[in-house]
């Protein structure tokens, strides 16, 4: 009596091949999906000119906010963007000496009713609406003869050096939010410190 041994049905092995065709199939379209842009503050560029015997700063800086702080200023949550400047005397022996410094405050709104974001500047008081969170971070992003330092407190034969960052203040959210905003990388947004000669 022969043994029969009945091979492997092909339509068994079926399921696995769909799943690794499936499996290529979301590789490939994942490969061409765009990708979301990362949440980050970036200053991309600064310059300082003398104006009318004051220095004054221009500087350019990308703001992305993540998901999570876009779902907050949405929901009627106030955000509050700061930016630290300092001016220091470069010594080459010693730490450099710090002889100026600045903190620039701007307050986020969403508006439900009206539709509009608000920018409102917290050391002028100076208010403006837009139309799109793009418009908005697009003109805070541009910064343009902010005064930094008077000429008179700076001496012609020294180097001087200006120090800028910008970065979310997680201090200003509502006290619920804090502890989450802590932890969270979302709520992390911070650039890195930039530094440049002031031009004298």
């Amino acid at each position: 009596m022969l043994a029969c041994i009945n091979p492997a049905k092909p339509k068994q092995r079926w399921p696995m091949a769909r799943s690794l065709r499936a499996l290529s199939l979301g590789i490939l379209i994942a490969g061409f999906a765009p990708l979301s842009q990362a949440a980050e503050f970036k200053v991309r560029s600064v310059a300082t000119e003398l104006r009318d015997n004051v220095y004054v700063l221009n500087a350019r800086i990308n703001y992305t906010f993540s998901d999570e702080a876009q779902r907050a200023l949405q929901s009627g949550i106030p955000l509050i963007i700061l930016m630290d400047i300092g001016v220091e005397r470069q010594r080459s022996w010693l730490w450099n000496k710090e002889v100026a410094t600045l903190q620039q405050g701007y307050l986020l709104l969403y508006h439900a009713l009206t539709k509009k974001y608000i920018i409102n500047n917290l050391n002028s008081g100076a208010q403006h609406n837009y139309n799109s969170l793009t418009a908005t971070l697009s003109t805070l992003g541009q910064v343009t003869n902010l005064p930094l330092i008077d000429k008179g407190l700076i001496e012609e034969d020294e180097r001087y050096q200006v120090n800028l960052r910008v970065y979310l203040d997680i201090e200003s959210l509502p006290a619920p939010m804090r502890p989450l905003a802590y932890l969270s990388s979302d709520w992390r947004l911070s650039s890195d410190w930039y530094s440049w000669p002031l031009q004298q």
